[in-house]
């Protein structure tokens, strides 16, 4: 067990701090969709200088430059557009630098493994915790040459890092590098710059409590109506008073539509965005808002009466059902997923598998173990050698997608999430649960047997189904056999329940009948057999007289 890693202890997963819904604005005439063009264009150029001044300022940043740079901003916009164009840089500018010290530390790892494969002979064999040397001479060769590049992409990185500078493209560079794969991608010229445009496009502003309906640079009332506050140079465009022009589509939202009734009613913050599908032509609105951080259930309450365990893979969910003793109850459930096709198709299966676990669990008031998974140091070519098959299908895994999509739809369902370290938990499932669960009725897989051992594991318990007796005594001295049952166990010094029928081959109908009464068995080392701590009965003798 040394060459083990220590697995982390469970934890109750914290609710979602946030909450987003969507709709369509259906039914916009041409002057509508002519304004929002003219107002996301020239707000989009805003933040692309916005963003080029943040990041030549680098870490040098402060917030007297802050308040410059939303000075300059308001100059040809508004204060509430400045406020709103200056916090989405400082975002887009925090999360590239994350990104950045992301991949310095992929790089380190992809180096030093190949320098540990180079060092090695070739054609050395690997073990599980260390890959081999490399199979030929060739392989050897082309990974030194790789390994000089790699070396190079660090320096400029870490270069980079420490200077403070940061690469970002507004619109997304792998659409930025579609420009020159347009067949590839079946795309026209005019096709790609529709969606360059609409991706460089702002049309964001955050809300502000207390102000009417929760946001005065876009405002959406209770009734529907979408109004626009325009920056200063297109303010001879408006429609209404005060500079502001109103949408002829009204909106409704057909999720949360309560949630977000309450607020703008009651004058809260509600952020709104403004962004277009080029795609399919239409144009959608984006609320969003803040929630209260909602307090966690105990762990211990959690484990009351059990709970779900279960294990993600490439084209199921395996769930099981576990009681408080760690013991699968029932029989095994998998939800089934297809992941191929686009990201909106992948994302709608994802969300019709986790609706059914969420409904499931809900019927019976359980809660759900979930692994703490995180494939995203895990798919590289070094870390995987030439298994391609594999690497490509542990990185179409939505690991994280469905991390968010299963905690926030559990907050709405009321039901606990549980994460457990995933370590071991595949291999150790399969070796002691897969085979005492398979029957001649029921076919347990690998995954079926993963998502016991997870369930266990949030439970508290180990995965090892008995804890075997001790070999030099084979009796309860040394301790009890098993682990679920504890020193407060009710009708753990009780015996064992009476089986109708013969007990063994040799013992006919009907016998058999003390057999859950273990002091009327004459065992080595029971409380039947004569001690010297009992009291002899007195001879015959002595009992004459």
């Amino acid at each position: 067990m040394g060459g083990l890693r220590e697995v982390a202890a469970p934890f109750v997963v914290p609710g979602p701090s946030g909450a987003a819904i969507r709709t369509r604005l259906k039914h916009l005439s041409a002057a509508d969709e002519k304004v929002l063009y003219l107002v996301g264009d020239h707000l989009g150029s805003l933040a692309s200088r916005d963003l080029k001044a943040r990041c030549a300022a680098g870490r040098d940043h402060d917030t007297a430059q802050w308040a410059e740079r939303k000075r300059t901003l308001t100059q040809e916009s508004s204060s509430r557009w400045a406020g709103s164009i200056t916090k989405a840089t400082h975002d887009q500018w925090a999360l590239a630098q994350r990104a950045q010290f992301a991949h310095i530390r992929s790089l380190e790892a992809v180096i030093e493994t190949i320098t540990h494969r180079l060092s090695l002979p070739v054609g050395e064999k690997g073990t599980k915790k260390a890959a081999g040397g490399y199979r030929s001479r060739q392989e050897w060769f082309a990974k030194s040459r790789r390994l000089r590049l790699l070396e190079d992409r660090l320096q400029a990185a870490r270069a980079d890092r420490e200077a403070g500078r940061v690469r970002v493209v507004r619109g997304g560079k792998r659409l930025l590098n579609t420009r020159h794969h347009l067949k590839a991608a079946q795309l026209t010229d005019e096709e790609w710059r529709a969606r360059w445009r609409a991706g460089r496009r702002f049309l964001t502003a955050d809300g502000e409590s207390g102000k009417r309906f929760g946001n005065e640079t876009i405002r959406v009332t209770d009734d529907g109506e979408v109004s626009i506050r325009l920056p200063a140079p297109l303010a001879h465009l408006a429609n209404a008073p005060h500079g502001r022009y109103v949408l002829a589509a009204k909106v409704s939202f057909a999720h949360r539509d309560e949630q977000w009734a309450d607020r703008v009613s009651a004058n809260r913050a509600v952020a709104y965005r403004v962004h277009e599908d080029t795609a399919r032509g239409r144009w959608y609105l984006t609320a969003s808002w803040t929630v209260s951080p909602v307090k966690t259930v105990p762990l211990t309450a959690a484990r009351a009466g059990g709970l779900i365990g279960f294990d993600m893979n490439a084209d199921h969910l395996a769930a099981w059902r576990l009681d408080e003793h760690g013991n699968p109850t029932g029989n095994p459930r998998r939800f089934f997923y297809d992941l191929s096709g686009t990201a909106q198709h992948r994302d709608a299966h994802v969300r019709h598998a986790l609706i059914r676990l969420l409904h499931w669990a809900k019927r019976h008031s359980l809660a759900i173990a979930v692994e703490d998974l995180d494939f995203t140091a895990e798919k590289t070519r070094e870390k995987h050698g030439r298994r391609k098959r594999f690497r490509h299908l542990i990185s179409g895994m939505p690991t994280s997608r469905l991390r968010a999509r299963l905690v926030s739809m559990a907050a709405e369902l009321g039901i606990t999430i549980v994460a457990v370290d995933p370590a071991y938990t595949s291999k150790w499932g399969a070796q002691h649960w897969q085979k005492s669960l398979t029957s001649t009725k029921r076919a347990t897989t690998r995954h079926d047997a993963a998502s016991v051992a997870t369930g266990r594991r949030a439970l508290g318990h180990r995965i090892r189904r008995r804890t075997a007796p001790p070999r030099t005594h084979q009796s309860d001295g040394y301790g009890y056999r098993t682990d679920q049952a504890g020193h407060g166990a009710r009708g753990r010094e009780e015996g064992r329940p009476r089986t109708p029928g013969p007990r063994t081959r040799s013992d006919g109908a009907g016998c058999g009948v003390k057999a859950a009464d273990q002091c009327a068995q004459h065992r080595s080392g029971h409380a039947a057999e004569h001690g010297f701590w009992q009291q002899d009965s007195l001879p015959l003798s002595l009992q004459e007289r």
